[in-house]
């Protein structure tokens, strides 16, 4: 390891791996990895590649970040006390569309931005609500029923080389006044 990272980072010297938690183009579900903490981004890259047999061309990203991670950097640099959330995909943004009201407004995002990111950015920067009102909505693939967990990102639910997706904002379905399973 790296002397100056020691310096930099003394917590590192107890650490024996890294957990990297990711999801990715075709990984929907979150996967899970060790690393040692002197690896570098692009041996993590490396890694995922041979893990999946992905394509070279993949991009990897740290969770809600635009921008892809600069692949010299050394992986214990930017994990917290979880470890570390990454998005491996080929696409460099997605193209994303969310409906309300007979209203859709666009955005670009990076591939490991969450669902939640997401909602957040249409419904109260776009759509105006307020926090209660952007908490009462969830965000759902138009044309499907299918809700994504707010943890999801967007590269696991839009392919290379279309990179795009789209959403309708609705209210979240809940049933009040339920007793043992049974409406009253």
């Amino acid at each position: 390891m790296k002397p100056d990272l020691l310096r930099v980072l003394p917590e590192i010297q107890t650490m024996t791996t890294i957990d990297v938690f990711y999801q990715g183009e075709g990984v929907r579900d979150v996967e899970h990895i060790e690393v040692s903490p002197d690896h570098t981004f692009g041996a993590l890259k490396a890694m995922l590649i041979e893990k999946h047999g992905l394509e070279a061309d993949v991009v990897l990203f740290l969770e809600d970040s635009d921008d892809p991670v600069d692949e010299l950097l050394v992986v214990c640099e930017h994990a917290g006390n979880a470890g570390i959330k990454a998005h491996i995909h080929r696409c460099r943004h997605i193209k994303v569309a969310v409906t309300f009201n007979n209203e859709t407004v666009h955005h670009e995002f990076g591939p490991g931005t969450t669902v939640a990111r997401v909602k957040q950015w249409a419904a109260i920067h776009k759509f105006k609500m307020t926090e209660v009102e952007a908490g009462e909505h969830v965000l759902q693939i138009a044309g499907t029923h299918d809700r994504p967990a707010p943890g999801t990102h967007l590269g696991s639910l839009a392919a290379c080389p279309h990179c795009q997706i789209a959403f309708y904002l609705v209210p979240d379905q809940r049933v009040n006044g339920a007793h043992g399973g049974k409406v009253l």
